[in-house]
């Protein structure tokens, strides 16, 4: 019987978490991607900042 539910619990949470786990490790590079540009824009932005001031 508890080998019954065990299998049942596994059915319903195992597929979506795995599905999940899937997804997450998959955007990871893509948000590493966004990551990076969004610090290069504010870099630039801070540098063009900077620059304005010194006119």
């Amino acid at each position: 019987m508890i080998e019954g539910q065990l299998f049942q619990i596994l059915g319903n949470f195992g597929f979506p978490i795995t599905i999940a786990i899937y997804l997450l490790m998959r955007f990871e590079g893509k948000i590493d991607s966004l990551r990076n540009s969004i610090d290069l824009l504010s870099n630039d932005l801070t540098k063009t900042n900077h620059e304005r001031s010194k006119k």
